[in-house]
């Protein structure tokens, strides 16, 4: 099982993964987490470029984008390993924040057209102001205008794949949390009515 987290900067992606990931374990599965960008030397040279004050240009958008799809092509065998040992794999972001965040769109579907097709995406839906005050502001792209842009492009993509379930990131980690493992347990055969956090 190959499972993501999408959402704008500041949404709960690593707080929410955690706890998915602890629930999971609890209830028997072994589970790996996994990041986007990596910690390999492109994955570095990406975390570098995107705190770029031209970081949002379309120049640097094109770079990013091939920096990404080769840093990810380099995950995706992590992930095939892992899912050969029975493993559930929990993964932050995937090709989907490439095609909200860099552009053009199809080309930047095609460069990634080799990248797994994950599972379930769980997108995070939280309101913009709420996101921008919880980041650092050291990327570009960590500004209410962009990440509007962004946060649109995240709802049309979760509108037109069967694979997105939106989540509302407004109510609150535990209850976040509860309505993310509503939708998960069903997947992994785990009795949904029998969830009490």
């Amino acid at each position: 099982m190959y499972i993501v987290f999408e959402g704008i900067d500041g949404a709960g992606k690593t707080t929410q993964i955690e706890l998915l990931k602890d629930w999971l374990v609890n209830n028997g599965f072994q589970v790996e987490t996994v990041v986007e960008p990596t910690d390999s030397d492109i994955g570095k040279l990406i975390r570098k470029l995107l705190q770029d004050e031209n970081a949002t240009s379309e120049y640097m958008q094109k770079t990013l984008g091939l920096l990404f799809a080769a840093d990810r092509t380099l995950l995706m065998n992590d992930i095939e390993s892992f899912q050969k040992e029975n493993k559930v794999v929990i993964s932050d972001r995937s090709f989907y924040s490439s095609l909200v965040y860099q552009e053009p769109a199809d080309w930047i579907e095609e460069i990634n057209k080799f990248a797994k097709i994950p599972d379930m995406v769980i997108l995070l839906d939280l309101d913009l102001k709420t996101s921008v005050s919880r980041t650092e502001g050291k990327d570009e792209f960590e500004n209410e205008e962009f990440l509007s842009s962004v946060k649109d492009k995240y709802l049309e993509l979760a509108d037109k794949h069967d694979n997105f379930t939106v989540i509302d990131g407004n109510s609150g980690p535990k209850m976040v949390a509860h309505n993310i493992k509503i939708k998960v347990a069903p997947l992994l055969g785990i009795c949904k009515d029998c969830i009490t956090d």
